[in-house]
């Protein structure tokens, strides 16, 4: 049976910016391996969940993988708690964690507090996590970061319940509201919550790091924003529903975490650094090198993704080029396996924001139905013989390709 290689680049539809002539930065982009697959390929348009919904990238990253979200997801916390290597227990509490810098009333100014480096928000993370071990509450915290200004709070304890609302407002310009219960049974909850958040903010405050970057100009980690509390959820592993060995390559703590949920291996590359400076050889050498051993390899991209939140379309498309590159190189050593490259949701450029415009999609390799499409783009992959799917039936297709899927009737 052939093997499978997703290469998953999120963020990757956009909208047209002024600033590249009304094109996309897939568009715009000097991609010339990507146009030879979509030519030797079909293509086609792919709604992560459904038409017009924006989704995170944890939901995108279920469906992609054939989950419904509507049905298994618990929240973005457990998934970046898996991914980040934490110890979850049954019953425990995981929040993803932005560190930010707020005003003196909680006025978020910047989500990810000037892009933080990942060295320096390990610094002020150990502080949190020293905190969080003398902290005096009903319940048990425990804090990690994870790459740059992303982190992950766990809450533990009898009575911990994961029906508290965002801290995180998911935009700037407005207040960073405390926890509040939405049902009955976690007001204890957001009550211990906001007392952490609160004397956590006193250590950032005060921290030597902080003061530095405050003197230098620079914004200052100065609070932590919690949001998508949750438990850890049960998936039917990939192996189960189709018989297959998968691995995942990817700098990021939610997409590791994700596939882990999955019942895929992950793969470590340690210049892989989940951001626009990530060692893209290194990681496509190791998909290379999965492939000999795995039936599914899952590398995931989160350069483009990145790029479209610091709202730089000129950046997305050299990083597309980037990409570009790298794959091109390989076409010729991957052998009998079906790619697969797409995006897990559209994160527009010139306004930073997750829209639910399809992604485009391309599949390629030994058995795969040529279309008349040639360039691999937004507009030109909606003209592609897999016409506009969900991203549910994604996994369906690639096994189908690979002869996996069991015949529905007689």
């Amino acid at each position: 049976m052939s093997k499978i290689l997703i290469v998953l680049l999120d963020g990757l539809g956009d909208r047209p910016s002024r600033s590249l002539n009304g094109m996309t930065p897939l568009q715009r982009a000097n991609k010339p391996g990507l146009d030879e697959l979509a030519a030797e390929g079909v293509t086609g348009i792919m709604d992560p969940v459904a038409p017009g919904v924006p989704v995170g990238s944890d939901t995108g990253h279920l469906s992609i993988l054939g989950y419904d979200p509507y049905k298994f997801y618990t929240g973005r916390g457990p998934l970046e708690a898996l991914g980040a290597g934490m110890d979850l227990r049954p019953g425990d509490v995981a929040f993803r964690v932005n560190f930010a810098t707020v005003g003196d009333d909680w006025t978020v100014i910047d989500r990810r507090a000037g892009r933080i480096s990942t060295e320096e928000a390990r610094a002020l993370g150990e502080a949190i996590r020293e905190m969080a071990a003398a902290f005096d509450s009903e319940f048990a915290f425990d804090f990690l970061t994870t790459v740059e200004h992303r982190g992950v709070l766990v809450m533990r304890g009898d009575g911990v319940s994961d029906e508290v609302t965002d801290v995180d407002p998911h935009m700037e310009g407005v207040k960073a509201e405390m926890p509040r219960p939405r049902s009955p049974g976690a007001e204890r909850t957001a009550r211990e919550l906001e007392r952490f958040l609160r004397k956590a903010r006193e250590v950032l405050e005060s921290h030597p790091l902080n003061r530095e970057r405050v003197r230098k100009g620079l914004r200052p980690a100065n609070a932590i924003l919690p949001r998508g509390a949750g438990k850890m959820p049960r998936l039917p592993s990939l192996r189960e529903r189709y018989g297959v060995s998968c691995v995942v390559i990817a700098g990021g703590a939610l997409y590791r975490g994700v596939c882990k949920a999955a019942g895929m291996d992950v793969r470590i590359v340690p210049t892989a650094t989940g951001t626009l400076n990530t060692d893209l050889n290194a990681k496509f050498n190791a998909a290379l090198e999965s492939l000999k051993t795995y039936d599914l390899v899952f590398l995931h991209i989160k350069g483009t993704d990145t790029a479209s939140h610091d709202r730089n379309p000129s950046a997305k498309a050299a990083f597309i080029e980037r990409i570009d590159k790298e794959l091109r190189a390989r076409i010729d050593q991957l052998g009998d396996v079906i790619v697969c490259v797409t995006g897990d949701h559209t994160t527009s450029s010139v306004d930073g924001r997750h829209h639910g415009d399809p992604v485009p999609l391309l599949i390629w390799g030994e058995g795969v139905r040529r279309d008349e499409v040639v360039r691999f783009d937004e507009v030109s992959c909606a003209r592609g013989g897999l016409g506009r799917i969900r991203g549910l039936d994604l996994m369906n297709t690639l096994m189908d390709l690979t002869g996996r899927v069991e015949m529905f009737g007689e």
